[in-house]
């Protein structure tokens, strides 16, 4: 059976390769999203796809249906092996496929559940079966090869396996911002830092240049600064986006949907979740009509044109109160000026949860409702 469906043209589909897992696993922070969307009982949810962590955090807010749209048909088989994958393993087992947690099994699990997919997605996944026994199904992704090298090849010659694990052990924040400064933050973190996080590395080995098209400023600097926040402000034994860049794992931590308190509710309510190869802009077209829309950083990779068209695309899905969040990098992104008297901003509640969001390459997190 084939997945593939119709879908309205979008403007970086011309220009970006989908043809690959680009993100093997959501790196945008669940848990900020969770407290923007406010997710009430019979709510429908529109939300970008991408490898469907953050699709299936949102059944455990409490959703009724949950719409994963991607216009790139791989990551589509991400969510599609994760659905299959909480209705047959266990939460251990999960962690283990995921890559959460070491293991010597993870063939064998990603074989029992490929078997409860159609030919199409037992092909997809048994050609990426030696990936997934190396790197769990959260490690085999494009920009989850980019963190690799960096991790395996290029962080070693910078500090040791003991500076490594220091950073990331418990510390209050005086303790941190002195380990910070007297341990970490040497010439030569900087200078990778410089390098491997610009905008031609990250395009090249990371995600795709076409995704930088409308990028602002140094990525770099930004990253530099937001790295800061990561290890002093913010706890970085807490950060499991931070722990698998430096360690290949999660560590302690869990992003929400693989947390154990979780489980159970989402097993329960996963067949909520709905798998669309659509852009955004075609949903409307669709009939679709929602309470809440995670759109990661889709507008971050759109001219203004395209940007002012999306935004109203989805303004034609919304209901009335609906709340709409979403991420930038490097392309300053907010609710076009023509729109805006049709929602509001909620620059509190961003400026609230903007400090404790763990995905820290992310320079901005937006929040707005329609009136």
């Amino acid at each position: 059976m084939s997945h593939a469906a119709p879908h309205a043209a979008s403007e970086i589909e011309g220009r970006a390769r989908f043809d690959r897992i680009r993100y093997a696993q959501v790196w945008e922070d669940a848990d900020v999203l969770a407290a923007a969307l406010k997710i009430a009982p019979g709510d429908t949810v529109v939300s970008i796809a991408s490898a469907g962590d953050n699709a299936i955090a949102l059944l455990a807010q409490g959703a009724e249906r949950v719409i994963a749209a991607d216009l790139n048909p791989t990551q589509l088989a991400c969510v599609r092996l994760r659905i299959a994958a909480y209705r047959t393993l266990s939460h251990a087992e999960l962690l283990e496929l995921m890559g959460s947690r070491p293991s010597a099994r993870r063939a064998e699990l990603l074989d029992r559940v490929a078997r409860t997919l159609d030919d199409d997605d037992q092909a997809f996944w048994a050609a990426r079966r030696d990936g997934v026994e190396r790197c769990g199904v959260g490690g085999i992704g494009k920009f989850e090869d980019y963190f690799r090298l960096f991790r395996t090849r290029l962080l070693p010659l910078v500090h040791s396996r003991d500076t490594i694990e220091g950073l990331l052990a418990p510390r209050e924040a005086a303790a941190r911002a002195d380990y910070y400064d007297r341990r970490w933050n040497n010439l030569r973190w900087r200078m990778l830092l410089k390098t491997f996080f610009s905008k031609t590395v990250m395009g090249r080995l990371g995600r795709d240049p076409a995704f930088f098209d409308h990028a602002e400023g140094s990525a770099s600097d930004q990253v530099a600064r937001n790295t800061r926040q990561a290890l002093v402000d913010q706890d970085p034994s807490r950060n499991p986006y931070l722990a698998w860049i430096l360690t290949g794992t999660h560590g302690d931590a869990l992003p929400l949907a693989l947390r154990p308190e979780h489980f159970d509710v989402i097993r329960e309510r996963i067949d909520r979740l709905e798998v669309r190869l659509s852009t955004i802009e075609a949903l409307a077209e669709q009939g679709v009509r929602a309470n809440a829309f995670n759109l990661s950083d889709i507008f971050e990779y759109m001219s203004s044109a395209a940007h002012e068209a999306a935004y109203r695309s989805v303004l034609d899905c919304a209901r009335p109160g609906a709340r709409i969040a979403y991420w930038n990098m490097m392309a300053p992104r907010r609710a076009p000026a023509s729109v805006a008297d049709r929602i509001t901003s909620d620059r509190a509640l961003e400026a609230g949860l903007r400090p404790i969001g763990k995905a820290f390459f992310y320079s901005d997190f937006v929040v707005e409702t329609v009136r």
